[in-house]
């Protein structure tokens, strides 16, 4: 390859280090070229498999400032360069390894952050940011809903206890004290 094209690959490399939230790197010896197909569907539409020169990759890495992978830099090696939700991304490299074991996950990167092996696939285990937050929301919406009725409790009490004795003096009954109303309100 001519030295152009070369620093070519290189810059564009660091452009997808420096543009993604999350990288993924990855070992796929033995995958054909429909599987890698499949694999780059898995991923979902926030994420793109790169496969590049371990040279080259240090390079763009180190030019990215990214230094997570320089140990792991062996044998043939692809990226999976994330945008999106990286729960996503590594859902369905973890789910794409189950069902083709040629496929290694080797390391990853999640917000400047180096992630192992396993920490990847913990990343899989995770819910999905939109899951996350709908839960968040409804945990929210349910603390608001037990601080109003706290609030709205003595105003009901009260309200009841004044409807007793209005129903009271309707009827002609001596008017009771008010801890007797309270009770007959309450029963």
């Amino acid at each position: 390859m001519a030295r152009p094209e070369k620093e070519a690959a290189v810059a564009e490399l660091a452009e997808k280090f420096r543009g993604s939230n999350a990288a993924v790197l990855t070992e796929y010896r033995g995958l054909s070229v429909a599987q890698l197909k499949r694999l780059r569907r898995a991923l979902g539409e926030d994420a793109t498999y790169s496969v590049s020169k371990n040279t080259l990759t240090k390079i763009a890495a180190s030019r990215a400032g990214v230094d997570a992978f320089d140990a792991d830099l062996k044998g043939p090696t692809a990226i999976a360069f994330i945008t999106g939700d990286p729960v996503t991304a590594a859902k369905g490299l973890r789910d794409f390894a189950k069902d083709n074991p040629q496929l290694v996950i080797k390391a990853g990167l999640l917000d400047g952050r180096a992630m192992s092996a396993e920490e990847v696939t913990q990343l899989a285990d995770l819910e999905s940011r939109e899951v996350l937050l709908a839960k968040a929301a409804g945990a929210m919406k349910a603390t608001l809903t037990r601080g109003a009725v706290v609030v709205a409790a003595p105003l009901s009490k009260a309200v009841r206890t004044f409807e007793a004795l209005r129903v009271q003096r309707e009827e002609g009954a001596p008017a009771a004290p008010a801890d007797q109303a309270e009770e007959s309100a309450d029963a």
